[in-house]
């Protein structure tokens, strides 16, 4: 039964997630900044850290979600820029770091995510 429920915490401790949300828009309905609306795109990341924030397991940042998979997913699209809505991250440094979760704080999950519009 220890085996089994080590098992079981090492696969979710090492499992990361992302996922990407995209919906195409006409250009004439919604507005951006600095060109034609193509898509909005919505890029989410879930990772892990052990130890107060120290070690990361999976990497979960705002440069990962921005850079890779929210400009990775307009290009994709045929855009060439986004006009980035909204960014944000769990909090990792000071106090945040050691009232991140209740009890003895040995791994912690870190949630990124970040909304903007596809623009040609």
């Amino acid at each position: 039964m220890k085996k089994l429920i080590l098992a079981a915490a090492l696969a979710t401790a090492v499992s990361g997630c992302t996922s990407i949300e995209s919906a195409t828009v006409a250009s004439n309905e919604v507005t951006a900044t600095g060109g034609e609306a193509v898509a909005v795109i919505q890029a989410s990341s879930m990772g892990w850290t052990l130890i107060f924030h120290i070690v990361d397991i999976v990497t979960s940042d705002l440069d990962q979600v921005v850079n890779k998979l929210l400009i990775g997913e307009a290009k994709a699209m045929g855009a060439s820029k986004i006009d980035l809505k909204s960014a944000s991250t769990s909090s990792r440094h000071g106090i945040f770091a050691v009232f991140g979760l209740p009890g003895l704080n040995i791994t912690s999950p870190v949630f990124s995510s970040a909304v903007g519009i596809a623009v040609k």
